[in-house]
């Protein structure tokens, strides 16, 4: 394990209190803006920033210090729950200087008050409001949502990069068995955030759990990032491999010492910086920008 991890995941296995999966969902999304701003650090100096609305939906603008080429729909994690345009500002004004892109932060409705396909619908709203070349990308949860929008839009993108995707409701792999508590995001939880997110519907459509699509043929360049010790380690491999079966071209790195949400937590650990730097580079490419 990365010490700078380990040194988080020390620090959440230490809290008292009742299990993150039981706690009320306001109280969660607190709980995920404040440890956002302790592990996040402040955001470097980007071009520009403006807060404005495309689609009706809320977004945030960056634009890169040195812009080049190329735009980036950016849809954050969180479980469909929690999770903000605020909570991933560091993430993506480092995104947006390491690609040389603009990058549109999506805020998309969040579950249980807006449950499926509220979020999505969002996403694609603003999506079709892009001009190209563009690039659809998300972590986590925003990684699903950005599956199901490339799936929509697949002749109009230039890429996808997916940071450790949720794509199938079925939990049941080995790393969500390894890792399934003690390790930050853990089993239970995740199988909250989905009931949550579904509200009733079915999990297993391809527009949830796109592992399970069969139209992946067509699907743009895409890179996908799994770490180590993550229960969605797997899934996101898994799709890969599909993706590979359907003839797209795929970039896949595993971050080994990692967990989930290391994404996010540029003062915490240089993997993060190396992970964004990394996806910025392969935008870049995509873009024309490289």
């Amino acid at each position: 394990m990365d010490p700078g991890i380990q040194k988080v995941l020390d620090g959440m296995n230490a809290l008292e209190g009742p299990p993150a999966h039981e706690v009320p969902v306001e109280q969660a999304r607190a709980g995920h803006e404040q440890e956002t701003k302790v592990l996040a650090g402040p955001g470097e100096e980007v071009g520009a920033i403006e807060d404005t609305e495309l689609a009706g939906v809320p977004v945030r603008i960056y634009t890169p210090r040195e812009p080049k080429a190329g735009t980036v729909a950016y849809f954050h994690g969180g479980g469909w729950v929690v999770g903000s345009i605020d909570s991933f500002d560091t993430a993506c004004r480092a995104l947006t200087n390491a690609s040389g892109a603009t990058v549109v932060s999506v805020g998309y409705r969040l579950a249980p008050e807006h449950p499926f396909p509220a979020g999505l619908e969002d996403c694609a709203g603003v999506t079709r409001t892009l001009d190209g070349p563009l690039v659809v990308a998300g972590d986590s949860a925003g990684g699903n949502l950005a599956i199901a929008v490339a799936r929509r839009h697949r002749d109009n993108l230039a890429g996808m990069a997916l940071i450790y995707p949720v794509t199938d409701a079925g939990l049941n792999t080995p790393s969500m068995r390894d890792f399934k508590e003690r390790y930050g995001l853990t089993a239970v939880g995740l199988e909250r955030y989905w009931n949550l997110y579904l509200d009733g519907a079915d999990g297993l459509q391809a527009d949830a759990s796109p592992l399970r699509a069969d139209d992946l043929e067509g699907l743009p360049p895409t890179y996908v990032l799994t770490a180590e010790f993550d229960v969605l380690r797997d899934e996101g491999e898994a799709f890969v491999k599909k993706l590979e079966a359907a003839g797209v071209d795929v970039t896949h790195h595993r971050f080994d010492g990692t967990i989930h949400g290391f994404w996010r937590w540029m003062a915490a650990t240089p993997k993060t910086r190396e992970a964004i730097d990394e996806v910025g580079a392969w935008l870049a490419d995509r873009l024309g920008s490289g």
